[in-house]
């Protein structure tokens, strides 16, 4: 079964999809689009050509665990990509994702504008590694 994680951002969109053992993440990619209609349109898209059954998206909260102020952008779009793929994403923690992907990629040396491009597709794989291992451990 493949499952989709999505890094939802105003600009780009950071995307990981699992092997299909669900077990790491085997595709990622970026999707630049400045709307949410059209950022869910190329998601329904990577969902059908992937064969993805399952969405993990990036929910923003606060280090004390409370809501992010854009907490509820990030729940209109879930709904969004629902209304559009019938799959309700599930909402996962990101706190720290983008913060460790920018270190992951400090490491490597990528640096400038290739870390600006891949920044969001590396959250997402973050996002991904988290949710396959809590959904592998139950």
């Amino acid at each position: 079964m493949h499952i989709m994680a999505i890094d939802y951002g105003d600009a780009r969109t950071g995307i990981a999809i699992s092997d299909p053992f669900g077990m790491m993440a085997g595709f990622t990619t970026v999707i630049h689009a400045y709307t949410p209609e059209k950022t869910a349109a190329q998601i329904q898209t990577l969902i059908q050509q992937h064969q993805v059954e399952e969405l993990v998206m990036g929910y923003p909260k606060n280090m004390d665990g409370t809501e992010g102020p854009r907490a509820a952008l990030y729940r209109d779009f879930a709904a969004l990509l629902e209304q559009m793929t019938g799959l309700k994403p599930v909402l996962w923690d990101e706190r720290r994702t983008t913060v460790d992907a920018h270190r992951i990629l400090s490491e490597n040396n990528v640096r400038g504008k290739k870390r600006k491009n891949t920044v969001d597709a590396v959250a997402a794989a973050l996002i991904l590694e988290g949710y396959l291992n809590y959904r592998n451990r139950r």
